[in-house]
């Protein structure tokens, strides 16, 4: 297993999840790159820290380490990430469990609800961002707390101890520039999602798949989910009730029981 993070996370996103699998698979959790404690690369971000070059990354993650047939799981950045490392070598995936973002917004995201949460990716391409917030841990501390709080479910109380520890991570000077390159070398979202055209059938995502979708995601309506016929052929999909934006965390039982049962399915098929 090969367990992906968000923004604004780390690895230990699945400090929780990862131990449930101890036993059932061999389990590898990093930090992707400008994140946690990764490499921070100054320089060549667009091939470092956009989509493809963080998909490139798990690949020789991977390569390095000898896996093939791996399951991939994440959600926010890690789940772009592992479909994008899906698309590109899909040799080495058996499958993937991930939550959004996810393919078929399309035009959505210009409407006036999503605008009013995607305004974040706007801000991160400005180097306001970074002169208002990095290096400063009080104003780090804020920025963090806000989105763990207005991003995850009703029934999810944020542990200060976490937000204490991204604190720590995302606070030394060029961290928190290097977290948001993502958006700044991926390009905004919503542009992408704007942009968004419909691939051939022989062009959908073929690698076996299970989604889970938040109920309570504020930046990822469950009303996107109506097009994924449209991006996989081979899908399984689970809307997840009073779960935000934080699928391991906050249905850490669930995600651990979806990754479960893609494998032993994946399994029977081969």
């Amino acid at each position: 297993m090969v367990l992906l993070h968000g923004w604004p996370g780390d690895r230990t996103d699945y400090d929780a999840l990862a131990p449930l699998l101890e036993g059932f698979a061999d389990v590898v959790v990093p930090d992707l790159r400008g994140f946690g404690e990764s490499d921070k690369h100054a320089a060549d971000a667009e091939e470092i820290y956009s989509g493809p070059g963080q998909a490139r990354g798990v690949i020789a993650l991977m390569d390095e380490l000898g896996i093939r047939d791996a399951v991939l799981a994440g959600y926010d950045v890690g789940s772009f990430v592992a479909q994008t490392v899906a698309a590109m070598r899909p040799d080495l995936v058996r499958a993937l469990v991930v939550s959004p973002p996810l393919p078929g917004a399309g035009a959505r995201v210009l409407e006036l609800d999503p605008v009013k949460e995607f305004w974040y990716t706007s801000f991160h391409n400005l180097n306001l961002a970074g002169e208002l917030v990095d290096g400063r841990p009080e104003a780090v501390r804020a920025y963090l707390q806000h989105f763990w709080c207005h991003w995850s479910g009703p029934e999810y109380v944020v542990d200060e101890r976490r937000i204490d520890h991204l604190t720590e991570m995302y606070s030394p000077p060029g961290a928190f520039v290097a977290s948001v390159m993502w958006y700044r070398s991926s390009g905004n979202p919503v542009t992408a999602y704007a942009q968004e055209t419909t691939p051939t059938p022989s062009e959908r995502l073929a690698v076996p798949t299970t989604i889970l979708w938040q109920e309570n995601d504020p930046i990822f309506p469950v009303s996107w989910s109506d097009r994924l016929d449209d991006f996989f052929s081979d899908y399984t999909f689970e809307r997840l009730s009073t779960v935000g934006h934080f699928t391991p965390l906050e249905a850490t039982d669930r995600f651990v029981s979806a990754i479960r049962e893609r494998t032993r399915v994946t399994e029977a098929r081969s």
